[in-house]
């Protein structure tokens, strides 16, 4: 099975990482994690990818560049350098250059904890059950300039319960991520697509 070298950038504890590892060590995500790179030295993603293997397992303190323009282009040499086509952020909690987006356009995707274009930014999942929404879920979509705006790949539902709480929720919105990124690199490396103003049609 030929697979797709991916770099994955994580911020956070890489459960989302631990996924797509799991899935393609079964056969059913056909990609190889090339590189993981994390802007947080503590970041569990840094010990999953390390414990994994990983051949490119890097931290870049941010601190260390003059500017997020820079950080990001060293981010982007090291994806470059590892021959990765894909750049999956999982739990990426840094906002991207205009710059970065422009150097990986049409070849970035990230996860979100709620059904876009409904409650973008770091607070999804809070703002989703505030607002009162009875249904809600996670959201694969390509990267751009905009937060959390780029066309849309793939969601799936998640219901909002009578007794729910933010951390609630938020367990079984990642329970439905870890299904739902693995499946949509799948996708992404085994077909094509194209987009019809905003809307992704997969050439199946």
């Amino acid at each position: 099975m030929k697979r797709v070298p991916v770099a994955v950038m994580a911020s956070g504890r890489g459960s989302n990482l631990k996924a797509i590892l799991e899935a393609a060590e079964r056969g059913e995500c056909p990609v190889r994690v090339a590189l993981v790179i994390s802007d947080r030295p503590d970041a569990g993603a840094l010990e999953i990818a390390r414990a994994a293997g990983i051949a490119e397992v890097i931290y870049l303190n941010p601190r260390d560049y003059a500017d997020r323009q820079a950080f990001d282009a060293a981010c982007g040499g090291a994806i470059e350098a590892a021959g990765c086509d894909w750049v999956v952020l999982a739990g990426y909690m840094r906002i991207l250059s205009d710059a970065f987006v422009r150097r990986f356009a049409g070849r970035a995707i990230n996860i979100h904890p709620a059904l876009l274009p409904a409650f973008p930014g770091a607070h999804a999942v809070a703002d989703a059950l505030e607002h009162g929404v009875k249904v809600t879920g996670c959201t694969v979509h390509m990267v751009d300039e905009k937060l959390d705006g780029g066309p849309i790949l793939a969601q799936t539902t998640v219901p909002v319960l009578g007794d729910d709480t933010a951390e609630t929720l938020h367990n079984r919105i990642h329970a439905e991520e870890h299904k739902l990124y693995p499946a949509t690199l799948k996708r992404l490396a085994e077909e094509t697509f194209h987009l019809d103003g905003r809307r992704v049609i997969w050439n199946s």
